[in-house]
């Protein structure tokens, strides 16, 4: 059973705040608190079961995304099922999750499924609370899903990674972080993604909306999670490299969504996290990351755990993969980018 998600917005931040979040999400101190929007007759609200049911929205883009398409505009502004798998992305948008105290830093996430749905659920809500732990504050990207009509096509979900790091990097004093402690994290379909917003920063995919769009769309770190990253066989057996590129793809548009052979040496510094036994994203896929990387000296790190499958999430508790959440953070904090 999908529930359905649309709140009309004005003004130029786009934000709204669902009842139930109104006392957990209030601003700090000093801080200008987020806009309220009610919801308009006919679109009723998701339960509170649904994982992203509560989370304060902020709105990607002040009018329809570059190009137009896409499912029905005056629909829910996206589908969420009890579980939190998302998909009818009619308005791309960011889900807000604040620390209680922040410590000067900010991560945009993407869940993965296959670019043919969103799995906030799984792995964008719980790890976006558990970097509230750490004083981050965290982003989950609801982004534009190519095979739902967009005019752009594959490259609407990278219109929508780079516009949100040009509108976290444009809030960050709103929200209390520095705007030069930026982050993308990113898992299976959506480490591809941040891939791509992290080495196609520069890439001018849509023309200037605003002035938030004058601002880098360049990472200041990426974190990419068993992460699909080539599409060229023999490890092209994937969803996302259907969904981006076709059946029979050319050759040109599966070197252009590869992540790994366009990565130019502003490449932000990279962690990688993957187990030896995926049997979706192979492990290849990291390890042609690691190459690229290290050829044009961008630093990376890069852990390989022997089991622990695909769409690990935070990994189960006793698996080798339930160690990469302390090893990003000891990672980050020796780069400074998350201070204790």
């Amino acid at each position: 059973m999908a529930l359905h998600r649309r709140t009309l917005l004005t003004g130029a931040a786009g934000l709204t705040l669902a009842p139930a979040a109104v006392a957990q999400q209030a601003a700090p101190a000093g801080q200008e608190p987020p806009v309220r929007r009610d919801r308009p007759a006919g679109h009723d609200a998701p339960p509170e079961t649904a994982p992203g049911a509560t989370l304060e929205i902020m709105r990607l883009w002040p009018g329809r995304p570059p190009g137009g398409g896409g499912p029905n505009p005056d629909g829910p502004r996206f589908d969420e099922s009890r579980e939190g798998v998302v998909t009818g992305v009619a308005e791309p948008c960011l889900l807000v999750m604040r620390p209680a105290k922040s410590t000067g830093t900010a991560m945009v996430i993407a869940a993965g499924g296959g670019y043919r749905r969103i799995d906030i659920g799984h792995e964008a809500v719980p790890v976006g609370l558990w970097l509230n732990g750490l004083g981050v504050t965290a982003f989950a990207l609801v982004y534009r899903l190519p095979g739902e009509g967009w005019a752009a096509g594959a490259d609407a979900p990278i219109q929508d990674a780079q516009r949100a790091v040009r509108l976290v990097r444009a809030r960050a004093r709103r929200y209390g972080y520095e705007p030069n402690r930026i982050g993308v994290m990113g898992f299976s379909a959506g480490g591809h993604l941040m891939g791509a917003a992290s080495t196609r920063f520069a890439s001018p995919l849509y023309a200037a909306v605003d002035e938030d769009d004058a601002l880098s769309a360049r990472p200041d770190v990426a974190a990419l999670l068993y992460p699909v990253i080539t599409l060229k066989p023999p490890f092209d057996r994937t969803s996302s490299r259907r969904v981006l590129v076709g059946e029979s793809p050319t050759r040109v548009a599966t070197e252009a969504y590869s992540v790994e052979t366009h990565v130019p040496p502003e490449t932000p510094p990279t962690f990688l996290a993957q187990a030896a036994d995926d049997p979706i994203a192979v492990v290849d896929n990291s390890l042609l990351m690691f190459a690229a990387l290290r050829a044009v000296e961008v630093p990376v790190e890069m852990h390989l755990f022997e089991r622990g499958g695909h769409g690990f999430n935070l990994g189960v508790p006793g698996s080798p993969a339930a160690a990469w959440p302390g090893l990003f953070a000891t990672w980050a904090r020796r780069r400074g980018f998350i201070r204790a």
